[in-house]
C-alpha cells in the first residue's frame, strides 16, 4: 500500500504501482441488491436460470456499474491520501467494461497513479488508473481512470 503526504510526494508517484487490494466474492446476492438499489433488473444479471440458458456466458454476470462502483472501496488497500484535509471523487476520464465478471467470481483492484494535475497550491488532482481483475482471467472486467480532488 502507497501512502501519498503531500502534493511533492504525489508527483514524485506519478508512474508508480500503488497497490492490489484483497479478493472480493462478487455473490448473486451482491448482484441483486445493486439491481433493487439500481432499478436495473436485466436477466442477464438477476436470472441465473436464464442466463445459464441463454446468455453467451452461461451464467448471471454482475453489472458493469457494480463492477466500477467496488474501486472506491477496494482501492482503500491499495493507497491512502494522508494529510489532506479533504479528498472527494471529482470524476472519470475513461473506463472500459473489458470483460464480464461472473456471478461467484472473485475480483480485484490494482491501481497506479497516471497522472497528478496541481490545481492551486494546496489543491491537486491524482488520476489513478484502476485496473478490476477478475480471478483466473487474463482480461480484466475493467479499466478505469478516476479522479480525486485533494486538498492539503
Amino acid at each position: 500500500m502507497r501512502v501519498i503526504t503531500s502534493i511533492d510526494d504525489a508527483v514524485a508517484a506519478v508512474g508508480s504501482p500503488l497497490g492490489v487490494s484483497d479478493w472480493l466474492r462478487i455473490d448473486q446476492s451482491r448482484i441483486d441488491a445493486f439491481a433493487a438499489a439500481t432499478g436495473d433488473h436485466q436477466w442477464i444479471h438477476v436470472d441465473p436460470q436464464r442466463a445459464a440458458a441463454e446468455s453467451p456466458y452461461g451464467t448471471a454476470i454482475a453489472h458493469g456499474l457494480l463492477t466500477l462502483s467496488l474501486i472506491p472501496d477496494l482501492s482503500k488497500q491499495c493507497f491512502v491520501v494522508d494529510n489532506a484535509k479533504m479528498g472527494i471523487n471529482y470524476g472519470l476520464n475513461k473506463v472500459r467494461f473489458v470483460a464480464p465478471v461472473a456471478a461467484g467470481a472473485r475480483v480485484r483492484v490494482r491501481s497506479e497513479l497516471a497522472l497528478v494535475d496541481q490545481i492551486s497550491s494546496s489543491t491537486v488532482h491524482l488520476t489513478v488508473q484502476h485496473t478490476v481483475e477478475v480471478e483466473g482471467s487474463e482480461k480484466p472486467a475493467a479499466v478505469a481512470l478516476m479522479i480525486g480532488r485533494y486538498v492539503f
